[in-house]
């Protein structure tokens, strides 16, 4: 159903950008021609849209003036208000000052949690902080092993995508000069070029490993360098690859680059229905924060696809949910409770490296539970002292979230014994068709993760 809705939405969504003014890119060429515009883990082509981050702004900042939309810059949220099993507000930092605000309905898109990853391309706010704080609530989570992880720049530029359009123009060093692919694997380099993230679904599965494995710490990294075809009269959607990275990072396609594999964008997240509904009345969540509209990959696009189906139902549906309640239910006031933990700075880094070195593109048993064990010892070890520093409040009770939802994505990857799409398990390889259901977590005096037959669904 979470699909079905999806795709009959995109065009709809499409159109309904336009008729606010924001009209997305075209392809120039005839990109029926051009496997470049073919989306990555696709096969043919569709119509293809770029949403530039100017017109987008332009268009959304003249909608929420004309609609008198209040806007609170710089909140973080802390935690959500419920009165018996309805949620009905939520607190927040702002301006240094803990604020309690009632609602009658509450949306949570608060992205994905990459940022749990020591290298991640997204930005550091987004770190799974949604994902606990609905979990807490009594929301439940669904395919949280899934996550897409992808070749970056480790320098220069350090934290940019790696096009994967041109892996087959690149030639792959390590230690300065040795060859870091063998000729068996450069002849997979074709295959690779055609999707951004890693998955272990296709053979060019090793060629991700093999990045990964000499980018390690102790390792001799990989040093990337572009043939003349990628430097002469490259295909379009190269062409505008290398534009926007000479504009907007400084690097040239003449540049020797070092990179590395990184955590980009989460899969999965908090489970709702096709009208965003979370399984906590009041409650409501879109985009990369939720699951179940994707699978163990994801096509390219499909993420801002997913932005713009859902983040409009969502609206619509917690805007109906308030108009059916006369009046809120939140208490006048609330009793929060305000607290912070020592050597965060310390605990956060330790986390993004387990996460990194066990949790990454190459999972087993053995560094799943030693990483899960290590998070669990944090949140035993370090005891909450009484604080009035709003600062160190915020900073908290964003790493007790982050704590928790990297339990989540261990707990699920550890349940599920097999190697699906973005989840690759060492020690077990090959996919199990018995297993080719979706893992929900839920909180019961601790995190519980469990399969999904299809007719619970």
């Amino acid at each position: 159903e979470m699909v079905k809705t999806f795709v009959s939405n995109i065009n709809n969504a499409i159109s309904h950008l336009e008729t606010l003014g924001c009209h997305p890119k075209k392809a120039s060429k005839g990109s029926s021609s051009d496997r470049e515009y073919i989306p990555c883990f696709d096969h043919k082509h569709r119509n293809w849209n770029g949403l530039e981050f100017p017109g987008l702004k332009e268009t959304f900042t003249a909608q929420l003036e004309s609609l008198h939309i209040e806007i609170l810059e710089k909140c973080t949220l802390l935690d959500l208000v419920k009165d018996q099993e309805c949620v009905c507000g939520a607190v927040f930092a702002h301006n240094n000052e803990l604020e309690y605000m009632g609602c009658k309905s509450l949306i949570l898109a608060t992205g994905g949690y990459g940022s749990l990853f020591k290298n991640h391309l997204c930005t550091d706010d987004v770190c799974g902080l949604g994902q606990f704080l609905a979990l807490k609530a009594g929301c439940k989570l669904i395919n949280m092993e899934f996550m897409q992880m992808m070749p970056g720049y480790l320098s220069p530029a350090r934290n940019t995508i790696f096009n994967e359009k041109t892996f087959r123009f690149a030639r792959f060093t390590t230690n300065g000069s040795e060859n870091l692919f063998t000729p068996e694997e450069e002849a997979i380099l074709d295959i690779r070029s055609m999707h951004g993230p890693f998955t272990c679904r296709l053979p060019s599965y090793r060629i991700d490993l093999k990045i990964l494995r000499s980018s390690l710490p102790g390792e001799g990294g990989v040093e990337v360098s572009y043939a003349d075809a990628a430097k002469n009269n490259p295909p379009e959607f190269i062409q505008i690859y290398f534009d926007w990275l000479e504009k907007e990072k400084h690097v040239s396609v003449h540049d020797t680059i070092h990179i590395g594999i990184f955590a980009h964008a989460a899969n999965g997240g908090i489970r709702i229905d096709a009208d965003c509904k979370t399984s906590v009345d009041g409650l409501f969540a879109c985009g990369e924060a939720t699951g179940g509209m994707h699978g163990a990959d994801r096509i390219g696009g499909l993420s801002t696809a997913n932005g713009l189906v859902f983040g409009q139902r969502a609206g619509r549906s917690a805007a109906q949910s308030a108009l059916e309640t006369p009046l809120a239910n939140a208490p006048a006031q609330y009793d929060f409770s305000a607290w912070s933990v020592d050597e965060r700075k310390k605990i956060r880094a330790t986390l993004q490296d387990l996460m990194y070195q066990n949790a990454m593109i190459a999972r087993n048993e053995k560094g799943l539970e030693t990483t899960l064990e290590q998070l669990q010892a944090f949140l035993n070890d370090h005891p909450h002292t009484d604080e009035t520093d709003v600062a160190a409040i915020t900073d908290s009770r964003i790493l007790e979230g982050q704590l928790m939802t990297a339990q989540c994505i261990l707990k699920a990857a550890l349940l599920r014994k097999e190697s699906r799409g973005s989840h690759f398990r060492e020690d077990f390889p090959e996919s199990n068709s018995e297993l080719a259901f979706p893992i929900e977590l839920h909180w019961d005096n601790g995190i519980v993760s469990n399969y999904i037959r299809y007719a619970e669904l």
